[in-house]
Order: structure tokens, then sequence, then C-alpha cells
């Protein structure tokens, strides 16, 4: 059986990398009985950020109250990437990036397919490099060395139609009452929110193409939410 998974994530969501790295050792479990088909879609946690970024410091301390809370829940939360395999360096970070650019160039990858290796890509630059995903020469270097072309995706960030497209499917997740980051849809009718663990999808998996619902529960990112490092 073949199940599509959507995946509504944003690249600065970092319970988003944890989520990835559960629903891939599901999938890995099913091989032979289900084909996974997996599709990113956007999903901007802060959409009011200057698509310059802002200092990553005094972005974390205001949200948070100060910025020993800030490196204690980074802490937290690189321990919990260590158990997936994930390297977070929290330390190397200097900005939190405006995302939409990097949802443009992910949209982009999706039709070439190196969708996959393009998501990868940026969290690991994010995460663990610390690079400034929302730099225009950073964000082109990154998606080409994961497979894209250097001049369509330069085309894709001027590109109105790009910008356009990404509005109307953030709108939609919006619209569907998404709230939170990571948020996976199969075969368009059972929703999980949330990095859930690897079980969760398994059962999922297994259940029959005409049931549908919410599974609740699970880390995830949210608009104004005082999760760890979202």
């Amino acid at each position: 059986m073949t199940i599509s998974v959507d995946v509504i994530s944003d690249v600065i969501c970092p319970w988003c990398w944890v989520g990835k790295r559960r629903l891939e050792k599901a999938i890995a479990a099913v091989a032979g009985r289900h084909e996974a088909v997996v599709r990113w879609l956007p999903y901007q946690l802060n959409p009011d950020v200057p698509r310059e970024g802002i200092e990553r410091r005094a972005y974390r301390t205001a949200k948070f109250g100060s910025w020993e809370r800030s490196l204690d829940l980074d802490a937290k939360l690189a321990a919990v990437g260590a158990g997936e395999g994930i390297a977070f360096h929290f330390e190397r970070m200097e900005r939190t990036p405006n995302t939409f650019d990097a949802h443009r160039l992910i949209r982009l990858a999706g039709e070439r397919g190196v969708q996959d290796a393009v998501v990868e890509a940026l969290f690991r630059a994010y995460f663990t490099d610390g690079s400034d995903i929302g730099d225009r020469k950073v964000l082109l270097d990154v998606a080409v060395g994961a497979g894209l072309d250097r001049e369509q995706a330069g085309a894709e960030l001027d590109s109105d139609d790009s910008a356009t497209a990404i509005r109307v499917e953030e709108a939609e997740a919006r619209r569907l009452g998404v709230e939170g980051v990571p948020f996976f849809v199969l075969n368009g009718k059972l929703a999980l929110s949330g990095a859930r663990e690897p079980e969760a999808f398994l059962a999922a998996f297994d259940f029959t193409v005409d049931q549908k619902g919410e599974i609740e529960g699970g880390e995830s990112c949210r608009v104004g939410s005082t999760n760890p490092n979202c």
C-alpha cells in the first residue's frame, strides 16, 4: 500500500528534525509492506521576523526571559537530539532567520525530486553548522549542495509565482487548523501532531484508508509557544 505523508514544518523548528528522524524509522520498519511518499509543506513559525533575520540571543532572551533559561532549554533538546542521532549545536547559532525563502527552495526541490535531501541539508546547516539560512548566498549554497541547480534556485527566489504559492500553501495549513509543527497528514485523512515516536507512525500506517481523525500529543513548535527552541 502506498501512503502519502504530508509534513507541514518549518526548518527552524528543532522538533521538526526530530520528527523527521522518527518518521524515517517508521518508514524503514514497514518497508516491504507499505511505501511512503513524503512531501514537505511550508509553515512559518515566525512570519514577522525581518527578511534579514534577528540576533538569536536577543530573540531568545525576549522569548524566555533570560539567556540562562534559553541555554537550559538548548541543553535539554540537545539531549533529545542525541538520542535520535542529531547533533544540535545551538552555541553556533547567531541569528534567527526568516524562513520564507527556504520554503521556496524546498518547494522547488519537491519538483526536482531532491526534496528530502534539501530539507535535511537545511536542518543540518542551521542546527548543526549554525549557518544563517536566511542569507541568500548561504541558502543557495546549501540547496545546491543538496542537489538543486543554482540558476534555477536563484530564479525561484526571484519569482512572484513562487512567493504566491508558498503563501497559498501556508494559508491552507492554517485554514485546516494547523497551529504548530511538525504536523503530519497521512493519505489526506489521518493527522498526527508533534514529533511522535515511531510507534505512533506505525500504528497510523496500519489504519485503513477510510479511517480519519487526529492523534494528539508529541512535542511541537507553535506560534507564540514557549516550547524549547521554537
